[in-house]
């Protein structure tokens, strides 16, 4: 499973113990998880590249390599960046492609996108800007149970602004909300500890789909913008779902109070940490200060680019690089160096995977494969709604990491949409947002993460996963009929 690691030890908003590396790569594989490896990253792409399937040589090798590099990211046969450039050196090597072409995701703007996104978020929690917002954001909102329950959750939104990392999230506000059950006199298994986590750990891996901020909605961002050919404004991504976020808020907040209701409601204890935490960081020191500026540089422009038009990966990498300038920024060349920066090389992957099929034309095989039998129902706007938010939540739970779900699909749904004369931006943004439903802990690293603080259990994932995700399906429902044609999707 792909983590997005945005902090380095030692610094604030770093990986509880235990907690990097986590997933479904870590655990000790069963006799039947033995035989599913080694069938769909062995048997199946060796099957692809000798069957006598009457195609064109270079398109059926690209599909065999194209199958060992899906198949390694369903399985997590090895971490999924070595895989991805393990199947880009196959294309080069085979032949089917110069290595111009199987690398050529190093050469989008995608992937450094997303190294802007780190630095962005390593920024926030190195300065202690983003500590501060959450305790201040909770303190502001009130110190009974309802209220706090409330402000986790909208703290938990607005770090998605400066902290790109789901991840690097859950750890800033599990400290908060540790230090708030401790402080209350309740520990893990109460209602109170399982309420705030499961709010602040699920609303995490939601809300960097709303927002192109995270891992997963850059790359599906970029290939949007590649594969289906059209552009894709952060304004206007931001805009389409902000009725969601404001939405999602509300009713994840008063459905955890229903689902969760607190041992007391009356927490006098949260007002007294929450006050005591703010002033032991003090006022506004220097590299807050400069976090803030760029932060605000940042987003300003963001939202503005449908006046500007400069490209977002162009402001995130900008900003992500003043943020190591000396005086200027927050960081330095050490802080860099401790970065993980896997998670770039596999969305370079995937991007690279998806010019390569495009190129040998194999990627029209596989669109008819995935898309064709939903051709009856995409020419209703309601119909095809439902039928791309099920399919991918269904997708999902075969693929496994949300990551690896939208870079071995969104390259198909794009070019079904261009021959099938459908909106690839409005079919790859509920696709995208379609990855946020998630009911099983291997989904998301960051469901991992949250997960080994043990505040809550395995079904009360399940639970309110279910009912979120029911809950988003018919909050998109409405959204794009309704709401996307006013603001020209």
């Amino acid at each position: 499973m792909t983590t997005l690691q945005t902090t380095a030890p030692g610094l604030p908003g770093a990986l509880p113990p235990g907690s990097q590396g986590s997933g479904p790569e870590a655990e000790t594989r069963g006799p039947l998880g033995q035989v599913l490896l080694w069938t769909l990253t062995i048997v199946v792409p060796l099957a692809i590249w000798f069957a006598p399937l009457g195609i064109d040589p270079r398109m059926q090798k690209a599909l065999a390599i194209a199958a060992f590099m899906i198949g390694s990211w369903m399985t997590h046969a090895q971490d999924v960046a070595i895989s991805g450039l393990m199947g880009l050196y196959f294309f080069w090597i085979s032949g089917i492609v110069p290595f111009a072409d199987a690398f050529h995701g190093f050469a989008t703007t995608t992937p450094w996108f997303l190294f802007g996104a780190i630095l962005f978020g390593l920024t926030a929690t190195k300065s202690g800007l983003a500590r501060r917002l959450a305790f201040v954001v909770m303190r502001g909102i009130g110190h009974t149970y309802p209220r706090l329950l409330l402000g986790i959750v909208v703290a938990d939104f607005l770090l998605t602004f400066i902290v790109p990392s789901g991840i690097a999230r859950v750890v800033i506000m599990s400290a908060v909300a540790a230090g708030l059950v401790d402080a209350f006199g309740y520990g893990r298994g109460s209602r109170i500890g399982k309420g705030m986590f499961i709010l602040l750990v699920y609303t995490a891996t939601i809300f960097d789909k709303m927002i192109i901020a995270g891992a997963a909605s850059i790359t599906a961002r970029g290939l949007i913008e590649r594969v289906g050919g059209v552009q894709v404004l952060w304004s206007q991504w931001f805009l389409a779902y902000l009725p969601c976020d404001i939405l999602t808020i509300f009713i994840a907040w008063r459905l955890i109070l229903w689902m969760y209701p607190p041992e007391r409601d009356s927490l006098p204890g949260g007002a007294a940490f929450l006050q005591e935490e703010v002033r032991k960081m003090g006022p506004l020191n220097a590299l807050e200060w400069r976090a803030m500026a760029l932060f605000g540089i940042g987003l300003g422009l963001w939202m503005t680019d449908f006046i500007h038009h400069i490209p977002s990966p162009m402001i995130g990498l900008g900003i992500g690089l003043a943020a190591v300038l000396p005086r200027i920024g927050v960081l330095d060349v050490e802080d860099v160096k401790k970065l993980n920066l896997l998670p770039v090389f596999f969305v370079a992957s995937a991007i690279s995977m998806a010019h390569v099929l495009e190129t040998t034309k194999a990627l029209g095989i596989l669109t008819d494969v995935l898309f064709a039998w939903t051709q009856p129902f995409m020419g209703n706007v309601w119909t095809s709604t439902g039928i791309l938010y099920w399919s991918a939540f269904v997708y999902h739970i075969i693929i496994g990491d949300e990551i690896s779900m939208l870079a071995t699909s969104l390259p198909m749904l794009m070019n079904y949409a261009k021959t099938a004369g459908l909106d690839p931006l409005a079919l790859g943004m509920v696709w995208t947002f379609s990855a946020g439903g998630k009911i099983f802990l291997y989904q998301s690293a960051v469901l991992v993460v949250g997960y080994s603080y043990g505040y809550f259990t395995l079904r009360d994932l399940f639970k309110v996963g279910a009912a979120l995700t029911v809950v988003e399906w018919l909050i998109l429902m409405l959204l794009v009929p309704l709401y996307w044609p006013l603001i020209g999707i």
